[in-house]
């Protein structure tokens, strides 16, 4: 199996309006503290997007909803699993990613044979609050080592210049969220990313 090697994160649909078209393959929308139908709302606008664009979407969290709005890759935090239907989310035919940040969460995201696992933060991020100290490269070496063929998404304070160790430490792809979102010109640090993403396949 194998994934982009590019992987933003937006936390909106418009985000996704903007820059999918650019020629992003895999995007994820992670929306927090939304109402039940914004977030379908969200998830509906960035799908057709999408569709357009030949763009797989990921969709944070919301599992029920995705499943009810026909989308077809979740992505889940550790306290999502705590709750979520993973039975469910694979009768749906859904396409399952899991965040991981020590060993015995790997372990508990291997048993149920995701089609990527993520390791974060690999530097330390600005986007939230983690009890997480930043992970390293090695340890995404020593992560790859132990999940073999399944992707592995580097996630946590990359940029386009970090990006190459990590992909040189066995990630098979990297998201990015505050360098783009954050940037004085989204579209052309997306043109970049991709750029760079491309000259490393």
């Amino acid at each position: 199996m194998s994934i982009p090697r590019f992987y933003p994160i937006f936390d909106s649909a418009d985000w996704i309006e903007r820059l999918v078209p650019r020629g992003i393959k895999l995007v994820q929308l992670r929306i927090k503290d939304a109402d039940t139908s914004q977030i379908r709302a969200e998830i509906r606008r960035a799908k057709k997007v999408c569709a357009a664009h030949d763009c797989t979407l990921v969709v944070n969290d919301y599992w029920q909803i995705a499943i009810e709005e026909g989308c077809d890759f979740i992505h889940l935090g550790q306290e999502d699993l705590d709750t979520a239907d993973v039975p469910a989310i694979r009768r749906a035919g859904l396409r399952l990613g899991l965040s991981t940040h020590d060993r015995a969460e790997l372990d508990r995201a291997l048993a149920l044979t995701p089609d990527y696992i993520a390791l974060g933060p690999v530097y330390p991020t600005i986007l939230k609050k983690m009890k997480w100290h930043a992970q390293g490269l090695e340890r995404l070496s020593k992560w790859k080592t132990r999940i073999g063929d399944c992707p592995l998404v580097a996630i946590g304070g990359m940029t386009i210049d970090r990006a190459a160790g990590a992909f040189e430490a066995g990630a098979d792809c990297v998201s990015a969220v505050t360098d783009i979102t954050l940037n004085e010109n989204p579209e052309a640090r997306v043109d970049q990313w991709l750029a760079a993403c491309e000259a490393k396949g």
